[in-house]
């Protein structure tokens, strides 16, 4: 027994010193789908060695803090309890999420932040479209807040201390990917401003608030890479010039460096401006094994100062959480793992990180 223990910890740790951060980032559950999910985080990650959890909450979250922005099937605090058990149970790191900035709607349907608060809206002159389709006049892919409303930041911070309080989270991701409204002429604080200057303003004020709380700030990379010079387009990098902010914010953000469709190296990018890097793949099972190993090249072939700064790989997902686990559990056959599907990229990428043992 203290053989095969000791076998399993040098396999972890090795596995540790390759991929430093190993991640899964799903969609909260359901309360109706709370203990299947808490199943497959201690039958399905935990085996496969996934040290890192991102929780997209958003204010599915039973606040005590703000209970007017308590969104349809919010999670209980006791809710929350299982998840962290069964994390703390298998040496995973929780990293809880709310979208900030933008993605405060979705298609014709505005989020609970600005429903609740509409004053905080960067453009509430655009009108919600009773058919949402893309491209459109307004330009409309998801409302942002405004960073500049003087009342924003206490109710933010509010429900970010609280519900990192109920996961026991050392770090919150902030999302602040996608964000096509900013700096908007009409926006009586905003306009005429450096959308740049905005958006790092913006990263320093949760990341300021965070670190008084002893916690990291995570987001999503893409506003920080110019769209147009690298070819990378307005969705994985930024149109708006929002891009020059990775100069004007902290280096301790981590960064979550996302691409689905081809295994582009921006990790070294960010890497070589001083952040921390987790290059994250979502549905194509071949693309995320080409990331793997750009990530195991890239610190196997860096020098020190470098090589801690990539720190890893993390699956995401994108769908509910109840459609992911079931897909995961129905679609077993051999033929699907080639298939580009969440599910499968996940078990594929994961089939091969365990080969790295």
């Amino acid at each position: 027994m203290g053989m095969l223990c000791s076998i399993s910890m040098s396999a972890q740790t090795k596995l540790d010193s390759l991929l430093p951060v190993r991640g899964f980032c799903i969609d909260a559950p359901r309360p109706v789908g709370l203990d299947s999910f808490v199943h497959f985080i201690n039958d399905e990650l935990a085996p496969r060695k996934v040290n890192t959890l991102i929780v997209q909450m958003e204010y599915r979250y039973q606040f005590k803090s703000h209970p007017e922005l308590i969104d349809s099937f919010a999670l209980s605090k006791a809710d929350i309890k299982k998840i962290v058990s069964v994390c703390k149970k298998n040496n995973i790191r929780i990293v809880p999420e709310i979208n900030l900035l933008g993605h405060q709607s979705w298609a014709n349907h505005t989020g609970k932040l600005l429903r609740v608060y509409p004053q905080f809206d960067e453009t509430p002159d655009i009108k919600m479209p009773e058919k949402y389709v893309w491209p459109n006049a307004d330009n409309l892919y998801c409302r942002s807040y405004c960073p500049l409303y003087p009342d924003l930041h206490p109710v933010l911070f509010a429900v970010i201390d609280e519900l990192c309080d109920a996961f026991e989270s050392d770090a919150f991701h902030a999302g602040m990917d996608e964000v096509f409204y900013i700096g908007d002429d009409k926006c009586p604080r905003c306009g005429g401003r450096d959308k740049a200057e905005l958006f790092a303003g913006e990263v320093r004020a949760i990341h300021d608030h965070l670190l008084i709380k002893g916690r990291e700030m995570w987001i999503w990379g893409d506003r920080l890479l110019d769209g147009k010079t690298t070819g990378l387009g307005e969705w994985e990098a930024s149109f708006n010039n929002t891009y020059r902010a990775i100069d004007m914010i902290p280096k301790s953000v981590v960064i979550c460096d996302w691409h689905y469709d081809r295994a582009d190296k921006t990790a070294v990018y960010f890497a070589m401006k001083g952040f921390r890097v987790i290059t994250c793949p979502w549905r194509q099972p071949s693309t995320a094994v080409i990331q793997m190993n750009d990530i195991l090249s890239f610190r196997r072939e860096s020098t020190p100062e470098m090589n801690e700064r990539y720190l890893g790989i993390m699956e995401t997902t994108w769908i509910r959480n109840s459609f992911f686990l079931n897909g995961y559990y129905t679609d077993q056959t051999p033929a699907a793992s080639i298939e580009n599907t969440p599910w499968n990229c996940f078990r594929v990428m994961y089939d091969a990180i365990d080969k790295l043992q």
